[in-house]
C-alpha cells in the first residue's frame, strides 16, 4: 500500500470530495484508493513464480449474491516434489497488500515456504485473474476465509497459520479473529486501523473519521485472537510507521511477539529480516510445531 497513494492524494480531498458526491460514490472512491487493485506484478517476480501451481476457488459470495472465482498461487514445502517434507509441513495462508497481485507477492511467498510452510497465496477480487470487480474490505474478508476453508479441506489435520502483508495484515487480524482454529498469525508492515494511518499524514489532523467506509479496524479486533500472533515491522518503513504496528502488538493478548527489523523499508522488511523471522517463529510457535519450521 502506498503512502501517497492512499493517503496524500486521496483522503486530503475526501472531506470536499464527500459534499459533492453521493455516499455509494464517496465509498467507491475510497476502495479504488486503498485496495489500488491492478493485474500488475513487478520486477523479477512472475520468474519466481513460476513453480508455484495456479489454485482456483469457487464460491458463491454473500455480500454481493454472485458467484465468485479466486485465482491463488500453491507452493508446497520443498517445492513441487512432495514427499515427507510437503506431506507433514504447515500451512500457510498468504494474504497480499494494495496495489499488485498475487504475483507480485512471490519472493514473500517463496520466503514463507524456506521457512518450512507449504503457502497458499491468493488474490482477492478486482485483483490478477481473480473475479473482477472493485474489491471492498467485506469482499476481500469473504475472499480470505474461502481459503482458509479451501485449505482445510484440501489438507484436513494439519496446522494452518495466516500471513497478511500491510493491507493483507488487516485482512489477517480480521479472518483469525473470526476462526478458531488457527495455529497462528503473522502480519507485516501493517496498521491499527485505517483511521489511524491517515493521522500518521500531513493531513491527519482533519475529521475525517466519520466519513472512512472502509475502516479496516484491527484494534477491535486483534485482542480476540485466541492464537499466538507474530507481528514484524520495518524501523525504516515510510508507507506505514512502525509505531502502528507496536501500538497493534500491545494491544493483543499473549502469546505474541514483536520484531523490529533494522533498516526495513514497506517493500523489504521480509527479505532483511529472513533469520529475525525464523527465531521468532521458533520462539513463538515452535513448541507445538513441525520441526521444520525451527531446524532449518
Amino acid at each position: 500500500m502506498k503512502r501517497s497513494h492512499l493517503v496524500s492524494l486521496a483522503f486530503t480531498a475526501l472531506a470536499t470530495f464527500s459534499l459533492l458526491a453521493g455516499c455509494n460514490s464517496l465509498d467507491e472512491q475510497q476502495r479504488g484508493w486503498i485496495f489500488q487493485p491492478s493485474d500488475r506484478s513487478w520486477g523479477a517476480s512472475a520468474e519466481l513464480a513460476q513453480d508455484m501451481s495456479d489454485v482456483w476457488l469457487k464460491f458463491d459470495s454473500a455480500v454481493t449474491g454472485r458467484p465468485v472465482k479466486l485465482h491463488g498461487l500453491w507452493l508446497p514445502a520443498g517445492g513441487r516434489d512432495v514427499g515427507s517434507t510437503s506431506a507433514h509441513a504447515p500451512l500457510m495462508l498468504y494474504l497480499h497488500g494494495a496495489r499488485y497481485n498475487v504475483t507480485g507477492s512471490a519472493g514473500r511467498v517463496r520466503r514463507t515456504q524456506e521457512l518450512g510452510f507449504s503457502v497458499l497465496a491468493i488474490d482477492y477480487r478486482g485483483f490478477g485473474k481473480s473475479s473482477s470487480g472493485l474489491p471492498s474490505e467485506a469482499m476481500a474478508q469473504e475472499d480470505a476465509r474461502a481459503a482458509w476453508d479451501w485449505l482445510a479441506a484440501q489438507h484436513p489435520g494439519r496446522p494452518r497459520y495466516i500471513f497478511g502483508h500491510s493491507l493483507g495484515g488487516a485482512v489477517a487480524i480480521d479472518l483469525a479473529a473470526k476462526v478458531d482454529d488457527e495455529a497462528g498469525t503473522i502480519v507485516e508492515g501493517t496498521f491499527t486501523s485505517i483511521a489511524d494511518v491517515i493521522g500518521t499524514m500531513k493531513w491527519g489532523w482533519l475529521p475525517l473519521g466519520p466519513l472512512i467506509t472502509q475502516p479496516f479496524d484491527s484494534m477491535e479486533k486483534v485482542a480476540r485472537l485466541g492464537a499466538p500472533l507474530l507481528v514484524v515491522h520495518g524501523s525504516d518503513d515510510s508507507t506505514i510507521p512502525p509505531e502502528l504496528g507496536r501500538k497493534l502488538y500491545e494491544a493483543a493478548r499473549r502469546p505474541k511477539a514483536f520484531v523490529l527489523v533494522d533498516g526495513g523499508s514497506h517493500h523489504n522488511t521480509n527479505a532483511l529480516g529472513q533469520s529475525q523471522y525464523r527465531s521468532a517463529l521458533a520462539g513463538l510457535f515452535g513448541a507445538g510445531q513441525s520441526t521444520a519450521l525451527i531446524a532449518k
